[in-house]
């Protein structure tokens, strides 16, 4: 059986990006253009400078990816990309280019979920091994996602307003951090003390939902109300206090999603993946389930990139998934929701 080679397209948010990935978990290229100092001073993403910066630099990169892996446009087995979620412009740059060029050298288009691209990081890792679960945890999404067979996907919690990450980044400008403050409040959590009291939403309801914009809120008035008293907090601790907080709701949903589903394969991904701390805990918790096997994706795949979409384009190619030349960008694409007659059973 000839391998399969897949360049892939990942432009939902501030990174361009362009891989060349074989058979799912071996990557042969991946260039990635940051955009974090333009949008920096703007204290977030601003979707039109996104998209500009994603016409420049697409091109490029897929020139580059051919390049480093010595290969030419006719050495690919498809094209693969992200349609959904994100920034519809952004994501129209990504759509178009991989139309274009799958067009133009008659090859296969495959359209890839983000979400899916952030889970199958996890095969460079481990093989996926069914049914398996994953925390997805990010700047747009924190939920957990149900796959009994490859290639389905079941949200089976979610969150109920802000996601971990953008409530990091909140948090972080209310601290007068530098925008992505993900990674800063993690560095200083670890330096820090827990001394504030922080609430904890929907612990003790027995669901798998998550809910972050209480505890964002308390920490934006503690903070306003000091700065109003003239007193100085301690931002390492405040840092530590608000870490702490997100930590357990995390981790106490998924130590209940365990005992709920007897999954084989536990995946964390997302860019809050890469969280020092959210890596420690899940560690420890895991270390209780000898029967699931526990994979990290790699710190340098967490955040957005295209590596991500060639592995779960490998994995939409191989069950058939097509798209035509009409292919648009969804940025509110998201996976089926469990329903309520809907029931889990674990493979024999």
């Amino acid at each position: 059986m000839s391998d399969r080679i897949i360049m892939a397209f990942e432009s939902s948010a501030d990174e361009t990006s362009v891989a060349i990935v074989k058979n799912g978990n071996d990557i042969l290229s991946l260039e990635t253009a940051t955009q974090i100092k333009s949008h920096q001073r703007f204290g977030g993403i601003v979707p039109e400078v996104a998209s500009r910066h994603h016409i420049e630099q697409v091109t490029i990169l897929a020139d580059a990816a051919l390049t480093d892996a010595g290969l030419t446009y006719s050495d690919l087995t498809a094209i693969a990309v992200t349609f959904g979620p994100g920034l519809v412009g952004a994501l129209l740059i990504g759509v178009t280019a991989a139309k274009t060029i799958a067009w133009a050298h008659n090859l296969p288009l495959v359209p890839v979920v983000h979400m899916a691209g952030h889970i199958s990081a996890a095969q460079f890792v481990a093989p996926i091994v069914y049914p398996a679960m994953a925390l997805m945890v990010s700047g747009g999404h924190t939920e957990f996602v149900l796959m009994p067979n490859e290639y389905e996907y079941i949200v089976v919690g979610d969150t109920r307003d802000d996601a971990a990450g953008e409530s990091y980044d909140k948090v972080g400008r209310t601290m007068g951090l530098q925008y992505p403050a993900g990674k800063l409040i993690d560095e200083m959590a670890h330096r820090g003390a827990v001394t504030y009291q922080l609430p904890r939403a929907l612990m003790n309801d027995g669901l798998l939902d998550f809910s972050f914009s209480g505890l964002k809120s308390a920490v934006i008035n503690l903070k306003h109300n000091a700065d109003q008293r003239g007193e100085a907090l301690d931002l390492d601790n405040l840092a530590a206090s608000f870490q702490d907080a997100v930590l357990d709701m995390l981790l106490t949903k998924t130590a209940t999603a365990l005992k709920r589903y007897p999954v084989k394969s536990f995946i964390v991904a997302g860019g809050v993946a890469a969280n020092h701390g959210l890596r420690e805990g899940l560690q420890a918790l895991l270390a209780s389930h000898p029967e699931i096997t526990y994979i990290p994706v790699p710190l340098k795949l967490a955040g957005d990139n295209a590596a991500m979409i060639g592995a779960a384009g490998d994995i939409a190619y191989r069950h058939g998934a097509r798209a035509g030349w009409d292919l648009n960008a969804k940025p509110g694409e998201e996976f089926a929701y469990l329903e309520p007659d809907m029931e889990f059973h674990t493979p024999m």
